[in-house]
């Protein structure tokens, strides 16, 4: 059975497991438990000047003792600042690090229940609350207990009668704390996913801009952000009242305290059982209670946040991710692969791919058709090994494909999709993106003019080294099309698979691309989706896919005799000039 952890214990296991500075942390510590004793010893001070005041009492001892004493303060506390900031970056910065590494390592499931905002806030609004409870609050939380305990022993040394009067405090401001940190926490956790929300919001509409304006839906996402910021505006008010209830009552009891406190040891001095150096020490150790106090209740509502941010990280952590690793090398991809009665949903009540079975003989171009939503693409992600059979397995030879390493299988696919991605970065960090080799000028060259891109990089300003803009909006479709092309060519890849890898193409480049794809295709197994018929005709063996099922299998005058679906396709949505 599996363990089940408390937050407290889940967000010191991830702190610990970033494997922390501790060195650096516990000089920090010491130096501000240095920084808390030293101001424990400046009333003591007091006490006795004011005690026997007069300049004759100064000795130069006595001067030069304060006089170190503030100075050694200065620097511990400084110096403990900077190392505890330095150990709570060094702590987040390992978090982030991890987390970063996990989501690169999770699979394409995990995406497609995931909002892309949502993710991103994880990454920055979570580690960021974690970073300011570990650098802000933590050293804090322990100095401050030194403080409030020591305070307390001196002031028990000087006069116990009052020392009890301070203690009141304490009970007092845990009967608030508590039901109040419980009701920060659930508001806490509320906030962060509500942040996520709006940050999900925000990333889909920037980076979908142009199809907002296009679409004239300024007026509908400006609600939906509207609504996000003023569900965050009323978390952040709830907060307030908190706080509102907090800070009142606190002050309050600090004040009733020294009040009691002021009244009481007037009555002692007035008696002689106590000096008035004694009570203007008191009352010095009682403002530094104060703060103090101050600083362990702001830990414990951070520490709510904190836990809240936590179970987000903690979440993404235990994610299943994919193995990169395990598994066998292909050491060699020219086989048939065999697609074994393989059934597929990425919802149990609404199946994809139906029993499919198919052979994709090596060395030959095999073109899936289709109407569109037939689970063409669905078949695709499943050679990519993106998702992984219901039923039913994919065979590489004589050997399912999940025996081989993903690192190894993908490495040996060139994949050029209908979206053709293009990543922020010059053209070439996007022909070379991917690549574990260099690439010399020669072969960008190359992969560019057999992609028939070759033209329009030269025309560009600063040729291969132009910046494409953010998803390449600075290319026409047709262009990010062909810089995809030349990538996968640059790959040269055993296995090629194109998903509508002419679809942005006019027909005089779509012609280069075409005789440049055939080029490729030349002893690689080739898998092909594409709804022009140009683009299959030649295709050694056709497969027509609907409504999940595989309804025909055969060469383009085999179907057209046979099939009645494929004649209409290739009469009507299919048809093409084939005189040219």
């Amino acid at each position: 059975m599996r363990e089940t952890k408390t937050p407290i214990k889940r967000f010191a296991r991830l702190i610990l497991e970033t494997n922390p500075p501790k060195a650096v942390l516990t000089v920090a510590v010491l130096l501000s438990m240095i920084n808390t004793l030293v101001g424990l010893t400046i009333p003591l001070f007091t006490k006795g000047l004011v005690n026997g005041f007069s300049l004759g009492s100064l000795s130069g001892g006595q001067i030069a003792a304060m006089a170190g004493a503030l100075v050694a303060q200065l620097v511990s506390g400084g110096i403990s600042v900077y190392l505890l900031h330095y150990g709570g970056n060094k702590i987040v910065s390992a978090i982030r690090e991890r987390l970063w590494s996990k989501l690169l390592k999770l699979p394409v499931p995990y995406y497609d229940s995931k909002e892309t905002g949502d993710t991103i806030s994880r990454l920055t609004n979570d580690t960021a609350v974690i970073k300011g409870f570990v650098t802000e609050n933590v050293a804090g939380f322990f100095t401050g207990l030194l403080s409030i305990v020591g305070a307390i022993a001196l002031m028990f040394s000087m006069n116990w009668q009052m020392s009890l009067v301070i203690l009141l405090l304490f009970p007092m401001v845990a009967l608030v704390m508590v039901p109040v940190g419980r009701a920060m926490h659930r508001i806490s956790k509320d906030t962060q996913a509500e942040n996520a929300k709006f940050t999900s919001v925000i990333t889909r509409v920037v980076s979908e801009i142009r199809l907002v304006k296009a679409s004239g839906s300024e007026p509908i996402e400006h609600e939906q952000g509207r609504g996000g910021i003023r569900n965050l505006f009323q978390f952040g008010i709830k907060e307030a009242r908190i706080q509102a209830i907090v800070s009142p009552i606190v002050s309050f009891l600090i004040l009733l305290v020294l009040v009691a406190l002021i009244g009481f040891g007037g009555v002692q001095v007035s008696t002689g059982k106590m000096t008035a150096g004694e009570l203007v020490a008191f009352l010095m150790y009682l403002f530094q209670i104060m703060f103090p106090v101050t600083q362990v209740v702001q830990f414990f509502t951070q520490l709510q946040k904190a836990k809240g941010a936590t179970e987000s990280i903690i979440g993404i952590l235990e994610a299943e991710e994919e193995d990169q690793e395990s598994g066998r090398p292909v050491e060699d991809a020219q086989q048939p692969i065999f697609i074994e009665q393989v059934s597929f949903a990425y919802k149990p009540e609404e199946p994809i791919l139906r029993d499919v079975t198919l052979m994709i003989e090596p060395g030959k171009v095999t073109a899936v058709v289709g109407p569109s939503g037939g689970g063409k693409t669905t078949l695709f992600s499943m050679l990519e090994r993106f998702y992984s059979p219901d039923a039913g397995g994919i065979r590489l030879g004589g050997r399912d494909i999940s025996e081989f390493s993903l690192r190894s299988w993908r490495r040996n696919i060139g994949y050029v999709s209908q979206e053709s991605p293009i990543l922020a970065g010059t053209i070439r960090d996007n022909l070379c993106y991917g690549l574990d080799r260099e690439i010399t000028q020669e072969e960008l060259e190359s992969a560019a003019r057999m992609a028939y891109a070759e033209g329009f990089i030269q025309d560009l300003p600063n040729g291969y080294d132009t910046e494409v803009g953010e998803r390449g909006i600075k290319l026409s479709g047709g262009q990010r099309q062909r810089i995809a092309i030349a990538r996968a060519l640059l790959r040269d890849p055993q296995i090629l698979m194109l998903d509508e890898a002419t679809s942005n193409l006019d027909s005089k480049s779509e012609e280069v691309v075409q005789q440049a794809l055939k080029n490729l295709m030349q002893g690689r197994t080739t898998v092909v989706i594409a709804h022009r018929l140009s683009t299959v005709v030649d295709a050694d063996s056709i497969v027509f896919v609907e409504k999940g099922r595989i309804t025909g299998i055969g060469t383009h005058e085999e179907l057209y005799a046979s099939h009645a679906l494929y004649r209409e396709f290739a009469d009507g949505q299919l048809r093409v000039n084939l005189v040219s």
